[in-house]
This record gives C-alpha cells, sequence and structure tokens, in this order.
C-alpha cells in the first residue's frame, strides 16, 4: 500500500478508544466532575516506568513522518545493499508503519527477499532480538539456514519489554502493548494460540476542571479539516502549521463541548496522537504523518515477549552482544563486535531502532548508500512512554477505563485504568513527544509526585 499526499488515514482511528466514538450526531453528556479540594491521593505500593529516548539501543520508541519525508523513504530503507545487507522493523514498513505488526511483518519480508537470492545452508547474522528479528529468525530457521541472532541488551524482545515483578498482579509491559482488534487480528490470534492474553477496551472520558464528558469530537474534526487542506497545498507543513493557516484550529477555539471549551478539547487530541506517534504536531507531516491505520482498541494483558521468545526458537542467540561496525562487500558480511571480536556472515539482516541508525551508532563500512542515508535522516523518531502506578485498593471515583485530562499544565493527561479492563487496581500513565523527553528527566520521587496530581481530577 503507498501513501500520496492525498491519501491519508485521520488520527481519529489511530487513537483508538480515545476517540472512537468522536463523530456523533449527538452532543456528549456532560457529567460533574468530582475534584474535592484537598483530596489525598495514597501513595503508590508498586511503580515501574520506561524511558526510551534514554536507552542506548533505542534512543526513542516510534518512526514517524516529519516534514520532508514520504513512505517511499520506508521502501527505500527497505531496499537490500549488494544483496548481503537487509534492513528491518517498523521504520521500513508501508502499510503498518510504528507498529508491532509492521516490525513483524517486515522481519518475514526480508527473510523472505533474502532467500530469493542465498544458497542453502548460507550462514545470517540478524542485529537485534526484538519482534522483526525474531521473525526474520524464525522465517529463515524453517528454510534451513544457520542463524545467529545478535542482542545488544541482556534479553529479547527490543520494545517489547515484558516485566514480571514481586507484589505486581500480572506482567507489566513497559513497550508495546496496545493493539488493534481489526488489523492486528492476525498478531492476536497468535498470541492467543501462545496462551498470551488480550482484553478489549471499554469507554473513555474526557475531563476538565468544570466538566466531563464521554467523546472528544472538536480534535478529531480540526485534524481531520487541517489535513484535507494541507492535502491541497503545494508543499508540505506540520500539522500545527496545518490547522493554524487552514483556520481549523481557531474553528476549534471558537468552539464549546459541555462546557469544555473546544481549544483545550484539541490540545487534548494533539496531546494523544503524540502517544501514537511519539511526535508534536509540530513535527509530524500534514500530508503522511498520520499513517496508521485502525482502531487501537485493545490490550495486552498478559505476556507480549512470549511471542519474541517463541519466534527465536531454534535459532542462535548471543545476548548483552553489541554490533559496534557492518562491514560488506560482494562476497560477504562481518559484523565488529563491541568486544572486538568479529562474526562471519554470508548476510545481514539490521533491525535495530531507527533512532541508532539515526544517531550512527552503528557504522556501515562502506558507508550506507545515498539513498539509504536521505531516507534515515528524512524519517522522524519518536518516543511514547509508559509510568505503571499500583495500588492497594481503588481510589478514582470513575469506572472509566480511559481517563484524559483537558486543560490542564500536567505532561501526562491519558491514563488507563487497568481496573475496569484485568480486574487490577492499577493505573498507567501514556506521554509522548516533548512531554515524554521532559518525563525521562524526572527522577521516581518527582514523576510519581507528578503522576498523583495528574491523577488528583479523577480522585472520589
Amino acid at each position: 500500500m503507498s501513501f500520496t499526499r492525498r491519501t491519508f488515514l485521520i488520527g481519529a482511528g489511530s487513537l483508538s478508544l480515545l476517540v472512537l466514538s468522536a463523530c456523533v450526531d449527538e452532543p456528549p453528556t456532560p457529567t460533574r466532575s468530582p475534584t474535592p479540594t484537598g483530596t489525598t491521593i495514597p501513595t503508590p505500593s508498586g511503580f515501574l516506568r520506561s524511558s526510551w529516548s534514554t536507552d542506548p539501543y533505542a534512543l526513542g520508541s516510534h518512526s514517524f513522518m516529519a516534514v520532508g519525508s514520504a513512505p517511499e523513504h520506508r521502501d527505500t530503507l527497505r531496499q537490500p545493499i549488494l544483496n548481503r545487507v537487509y534492513f528491518a522493523g517498523e521504520a521500513t514498513s508501508s502499510d503498518n508503519p510504528g507498529t508491532v505488526l509492521g516490525a513483524q511483518a517486515s522481519g518475514a519480508l526480508a527473510a523472505n527477499d533474502l532467500s530469493t537470492v542465498a544458497a542453502a545452508g548460507e550462514r545470517i547474522a540478524i542485529i537485534g532480538a526484538g519482534i522483526a528479528g525474531a521473525e526474520a529468525a524464525r522465517v529463515l530457521s524453517q528454510q534451513g539456514y544457520d542463524v545467529v541472532v545478535v542482542e545488544a541488551r541482556n534479553r529479547v524482545g527490543g520494545r517489547i519489554q515484558t516485566v514480571t515483578g514481586k507484589g505486581w498482579p500480572g506482567p507489566v509491559e513497559l513497550g508495546a502493548w496496545r493493539l488493534r482488534s481489526v488489523e492486528d487480528n492476525v498478531l492476536l490470534t497468535r498470541l492467543g494460540s501462545l496462551g498470551t492474553d488480550s482484553v478489549s477496551v471499554p469507554d473513555a472520558i474526557f475531563r476538565s476542571p468544570t466538566a466531563t464528558v464521554t467523546t472528544n469530537p472538536v480534535g478529531s474534526t480540526a485534524v481531520a479539516s487541517a489535513v484535507a487542506w494541507a492535502a491541497e497545498g503545494a508543499s508540505d507543513l506540520t500539522l500545527s502549521a496545518a490547522l493554524d493557516q487552514s483556520g481549523a484550529a481557531k474553528t476549534a477555539n471558537d468552539t464549546k463541548v459541555a462546557g469544555i471549551d473546544g481549544g483545550p478539547l484539541l490540545g487534548q487530541y494533539l496531546s494523544s496522537l503524540a502517544t501514537v506517534y511519539g511526535a508534536q504536531a509540530s513535527d509530524l507531516s500534514a500530508w503522511y504523518g498520520l499513517d496508521q491505520p485502525g482502531n487501537i482498541d485493545t490490550v495486552v494483558s498478559g505476556d507480549f515477549g512470549t511471542i519474541v521468545k517463541d519466534s527465536l526458537t531454534g535459532s542462535t542467540t548471543s545476548l548483552a552482544t553489541a554490533v559496534a561496525e557492518v562491514s560488506y562487500s560482494k562476497t560477504g558480511v562481518s559484523l565488529r563486535l563491541g568486544t572486538g571480536e568479529s562474526l562471519r556472515a554470508d548476510r545481514v539482516i539490521v533491525t535495530v531502532p531507527l533512532g541508532v541508525l539515526k544517531k550512527e551508532t552503528l557504522k556501515f563500512n562502506p558507508l550506507l548508500p545515498f539513498a539509504h542515508r536521505t531516507a534515515i535522516a528524512a524519517l522522524g523518531f519518536g518516543t511514547v512512554d509508559s509510568i505503571w502506578l499500583k495500588f492497594d485498593k481503588p481510589f478514582w471515583s470513575t469506572d472509566a477505563a480511559v481517563w484524559n485530562l483537558v486543560g490542564t499544565a500536567d505532561d501526562i493527561t491519558t491514563w488507563y485504568n487497568l481496573e475496569q479492563i484485568t480486574g487490577d487496581p492499577v493505573l498507567v500513565g501514556l506521554v509522548g513527544g516533548d512531554a515524554a523527553l521532559r518525563v525521562a528527566k524526572l527522577d521516581e520521587a518527582q514523576l510519581v509526585a507528578s503522576a498523583l496530581t495528574s491523577l488528583r481530577p479523577f480522585a472520589a
């Protein structure tokens, strides 16, 4: 599937349950917002966080389409070099960019492309034991190749990071865990066959200091209008510029929904977009930026990492083995490891995150072709982080599954209430884009304090 500037998938679908009912004929019904002054929120009995922007083997979590980039850049990055160096990962997927499904499919695609030129029994190196690398390893192992996977971390999974900690009622997913029931059906079916459960997510609410509504039609309408306007332009703009220049932002500001001003509702929608794409509206391309299809309406409640471990069965996997340089020629490849040792192979599939390629911490000798370097430079790479808080018992007053703060200065404005999803008194905060970078600078005490402040409007 390819995209033109007239073909765009509006973020209302990408934002899942945050805007599932954004387009309705009836106006939202407001409810009184219980925000008692001086409410004390208990200290959580458990705390876990991700920080993908500071992870040296990721340097972020999601690729996105920045101004100046195009879907063709993803296609270019996927092209093999001398039939020796192949790339995989969500950043190389045109159909499902920025998603687990896109990463998985890219691994299979790279493996199958490689197998059309490789001789039987060749040794294939795969850099990275995330889902793209694991899927490539699974396909090639089944085809009889000698597969060795090298992973810089001391664990497999990449940006799927499942943690099981003492006192937690179930697995904690610090990486990817939100999926789409329709588009990810094959992935969900496989997870189910491995004993990993997933759960549909029920309703969301949007709460300002003065009112609560169950839909946010303002944000999705403004963004759709701005993207349609930008599609008629001669050059690409950022989404924020398109909102301003098209007049969509002004229209939103002049709107009020059940007592909540439209400007803050648009701001909340853009913040929730950042938890999908890892980028601000000031970074996203108005032509191509909203390129994730489908509704994120399902969460993984079992061990997501099981799918990676299962795919790596039958392959040799070396953990804590960083690759410093990939040397390649018409006759083979050589990987220089961080230990100073070398690993020879006939071909290599590189699945490291785009952030690592942009930072050039992995060297290539000779340099990658200019077209590949152009693609790496053009595509954006952002961050979505999660904050998991466990409580001894619920303190909140709403039974909604997803909470969205509107019109506040908090960085964490989207929360998942797992009590309504899995039955556990656990809240998961999501933060993306610039807010994620700010949150990453906070220590544990500061982050917990910030999180509890943002939760105050939901206290009983």
